[in-house]
């Protein structure tokens, strides 16, 4: 069996602390801080969604994020990481998460309970989503 956490602490690390550095860029609605996350030829898969399938390109994805955070209002977004293994400049991660928002137009507490699977890869020292595959666990 594989383990969950593997490769140098200090990668790990720093690979949870960007995924932390999503999650409070979401609860402020920081474009600038979110979009600073992706390299420039990222994936986001949002294809639980066929509407949106997957997004390429960095800024195609922060315009798509940045055209949907109106429809969230009064975002609760919390992560919990659930996997996170290193390969030298590339890991993969899966990260749990609860969001709850305000309905728009009627004000009613909406919550979804999801998974993102993640490709990283570390430029320069630092590490950015490469690709995030986003399934929602529950809806309500």
């Amino acid at each position: 069996m594989t383990a969950n956490f593997s490769g140098p602490l200090e990668d790990r690390l720093a690979i949870r602390e960007l995924l932390e550095t999503y999650a409070d860029a979401v609860n402020r609605v920081d474009r600038d801080l979110w979009a600073s996350l992706w390299v420039e030829d990222s994936h986001w898969d949002l294809s639980h969604y066929p509407e949106l399938g997957i997004v390429s390109g960095k800024a195609e994805i922060v315009d798509l994020w940045a055209s949907a955070m109106p429809h969230y209002p009064q975002l609760s977004f919390l992560l919990n990481p659930g996997m996170i293994r290193v390969d030298g400049d590339r890991a993969v991660a899966r990260a749990y998460f609860s969001e709850v928002y305000a309905e728009p137009g009627t004000g009613k507490d909406k919550r979804a309970r999801a998974c993102y699977n993640d490709k990283l890869v570390k430029q320069d020292g630092k590490w950015f989503f490469q690709s995030r595959s986003f399934t929602i666990i529950h809806q309500s």
